[in-house]
């Protein structure tokens, strides 16, 4: 019999011993934090570390960044104002990263003159929300850092609602450890729409407001409709943001600075929508920190036109569409895409109206968004 075959006891004692092994160099793995298995952001977080125990002793000011400008950075020491310089030893990663301070981080700075100062280290971060560079996507844009949630700033009309640009957002606050929080603005305009809009326009509008309040519900995402104008829903976006460091983040002319005039009694700039193309226009131009009375800070950030999700493979979308992924594990094949493949059960469920039809356009479009960007030229 094969189980008194000697050889058969040799195999079976070399499996064993097999799995052992790999079972120990995987916990040894797990345990060596060598450059070679390090990730990016391991590597970056143990430098700041470095950095922070190297400068240990010296007469530091420590503070957090309220906003960067063309004069500097300005950082907040209890109320003090200082307009700091980076020093050139923070510089090096400049080619992976566009901005290497940004809004929210807690730094450590020498104090030159009486309003000056160069920042000589940057606290681990806990949370951050980046995108890719516009004009170079291989490298990072820091929007704002340690952060509890992102306020993603969408409207019904002027402009409309895209849910695409709604998805990219989620998967950026996830990626980030952040909770979203989508604000849909200007719901009064179902109501009392623009001059010249047409009945079939704003028909189509609300079909796709209601479609994303029943998709986004479905996934356990607050969705917040209001009106800066109005008021309506204000109450819920204050009691939301109490306590909490927020960052409103979305399309151009969506009414981000309108919101926070409207919650916090601040006094930003805000513009009217393009008449011509019914599109935002760019009024503020550079992130804030600004404190909430009672409690908490909130951010207000330029609006942005296009999103691109900072290093997000393709084979790593499904991953952040709950639902697609919960179904695609009955797809006949493990690696199915849900694009053209047979037998899809993501597919079957989108025509059954399991999945949202509008998430699932969302994550072909940005499946197929993230293939172009690696596309040879």
């Amino acid at each position: 019999m094969k189980g008194d075959d000697p050889l058969s006891h040799e195999e079976a004692f070399h499996e064993k011993d097999k799995k052992e092994w790999r079972a120990e160099r995987k916990q040894r793995s797990a345990r060596d934090r060598s450059k070679y298995k390090k990730t990016d952001w391991d590597k970056r977080l143990e430098k700041e570390k470095e950095k922070r125990e190297s400068i240990t002793g010296k007469d530091l000011e420590r503070g957090r960044v309220l906003a960067i400008t063309q004069s500097g950075v300005l950082v907040d020491v209890e109320g003090l104002l200082y307009t700091c310089s980076l020093r050139g030893s923070l510089k090096k990663e400049k080619e992976r990263i566009k901005n290497l301070i940004a809004v929210g981080d807690f730094v450590h700075f020498t104090v030159i003159g009486e309003k000056e100062g160069a920042i000589e280290a940057v606290e681990e971060r806990h949370s951050v929300l980046s995108r890719s560079e516009n004009i170079n996507r291989r490298r990072e844009q820091l929007i704002a850092v340690n952060i509890d949630q992102v306020l993603i700033t969408t409207s019904i009309l002027m402009p409309s609602l895209k849910p695409t640009l709604i998805d990219r957002y989620l998967i950026a606050t996830l990626k980030g450890n952040m909770a979203p929080v989508i604000v849909i603005n200007k719901v009064d305009l179902l109501e009392n729409p623009p001059e010249g809009t047409l009945p079939k326009d704003l028909k189509k509008e609300k079909e796709n407001f209601d479609a994303a309040l029943e998709a986004y519900d479905a996934i356990g995402v607050p969705v917040l409709p209001l009106s800066a104008s109005t008021g309506e829903g204000l109450d819920a976006l204050r009691e939301i943001m109490h306590g909490k460091s927020s960052v409103f983040s979305g399309q151009s002319g969506t009414g981000k600075s309108s919101l926070i005039n409207a919650t916090i009694g601040a006094e930003l700039r805000t513009g009217e929508v393009i008449e011509k193309t019914r599109k935002g226009a760019h009024t503020t131009t550079s992130t804030h920190l600004l404190p909430i009375e009672g409690g908490g800070f909130c951010i207000d950030t330029p609006g942005i036109k296009s999103f691109g999700v900072w290093d997000l493979k393709a084979e790593e979308v499904q991953d952040y569409y709950q639902e697609i992924n919960a179904i695609a594990v009955d797809c006949k094949y493990p690696d199915c895409t849900h694009f053209s493949e047979p037998e899809c059960a993501v597919k079957d469920a989108v025509e059954r109206g399991e999945i949202s039809r509008l998430r699932f356009d969302s994550y072909c479009a940005l499946i197929q968004s993230i293939k172009e960007k690696y596309r040879p030229r």
